[in-house]
């Protein structure tokens, strides 16, 4: 079946899925058709610059604010009625309450108006599936990376139906720590980025080796649990201790030697870790997924471990939190034949 965008566009109609992701601070929804990206559109909440972190209750205000209009946007950017819609999936944990509140309501009340079916996703599942967005012919298994700012964890994904957690942060995600760190040298939230570009200005910034030596302590995990777990609060805790000791003026005048030793211990904790799973689980194919999978230095250390072929990465525009890997995820999931009602639980892991 042909659907008519203009005169001269149009597609074949596979499957039709809205998908809608409120858990933090960005309110984005993107409609697909199969496993193709039709339009995605995505609102980033500044607002929480002027506050150093994402406070909840502006976050929850400002997707009521936004998610009507951006829905109405994609439909009519696609040159589509709510009742061209063959699925909603939303996500429903795990997040903000008040922010997922927000989206699961939206989901529903179009699901009521017009008997579409509906079913949540799970962000970090979410995540993994943006990995198919840009592949749809990647083939599991494989060892996979998921770093944001609220999740840092490993996992095997064998299947859609059997993916392993094999380790998980025991306190501040890899995001978050980027974004603590970053607040205390004096960057805006969020910081990553920042300090990223910061790291660069720093001496010999591809190795990583300045002529400071600034280094920082990295946690290791001796029981075999907690063989491919994280830690980074102690990270966070050591260059607040270091910016406290050398003073204002050295901070100011070592800020990329500061940023490039940082950053250098996060990678390496993330890709040893990776490289530890991928090798005692016999996978040669790795992945990395979530907002830090965005890091060009996380992503050519990767490659330069695993080698680029062995090495699967979203786009950019698909590692941040964005409405088309949970359409993805909930079209994946209605293939699988395990939609399901959405449900508050905000809680942690897949």
């Amino acid at each position: 079946m042909a659907k008519i965008i203009s005169a001269n566009v149009y597609y074949v109609l596979i499957m039709i899925t809205l998908g809608i992701e409120s858990s933090c601070d960005e309110t984005s929804v993107a409609i697909l058709n199969g496993g193709s990206v039709l339009v995605s559109l995505t609102h980033s909440q500044e607002e929480h610059a002027l506050y150093g972190g994402v406070v909840p209750e502006v976050a929850s205000r400002a997707h009521l604010e936004k998610i009507d209009g951006l829905v109405k946007r994609a439909l009519s950017e696609c040159g589509l009625a709510p009742n061209d819609l063959e699925l909603i999936a939303v996500t429903d944990s795990p997040g903000l309450a008040g922010a997922l509140l927000v989206g699961i309501s939206f989901a529903l009340g179009l699901h009521t108006a017009y008997g579409i079916p509906v079913t949540g996703v799970n962000h970090l599942e979410g995540h993994i599936c943006s990995l198919f967005i840009d592949r749809p012919n990647l083939t599991p298994p494989f060892i996979v990376l998921l770093a944001s700012g609220g999740h840092t964890a490993i996992y095997n994904y064998q299947s859609y139906n059997n993916c392993k957690l094999l380790g998980q942060t025991v306190d501040d995600a890899a995001g978050e720590a980027f974004d603590k760190v970053g607040k205390l040298l004096g960057f805006t939230y969020p910081a990553g980025r920042a300090i990223e570009e910061e790291a660069a200005k720093a001496v010999n910034h591809d190795q990583h080796q300045d002529h400071k030596k600034i280094t920082f302590p990295t946690a290791k995990f001796t029981s075999p649990e907690k063989s491919y777990c994280f830690s980074f609060s102690g990270l966070k805790t050591a260059v607040k201790n270091f910016i406290s000791a050398q003073g204002e003026k050295y901070i100011d005048t070592n800020r990329p030697e500061i940023c490039a030793a940082f950053q250098k211990n996060v990678v390496n904790t993330l890709v040893d870790n990776l490289e530890a799973a991928a090798k005692a689980h016999g996978v040669k194919t790795v992945a990395a997924a979530g907002g830090v999978a965005c890091n060009g230095y996380l992503r050519r250390e990767l490659e330069k471990r695993f080698g680029a072929d062995n090495v699967m990465l979203p786009a950019p525009r698909l590692c941040t939190d964005n409405g088309a890997m949970i359409a993805m995820a909930g079209y994946m999931m209605h293939n699988s034949g395990r939609t399901r009602f959405p449900k508050m639980d905000p809680g942690r892991g897949i």
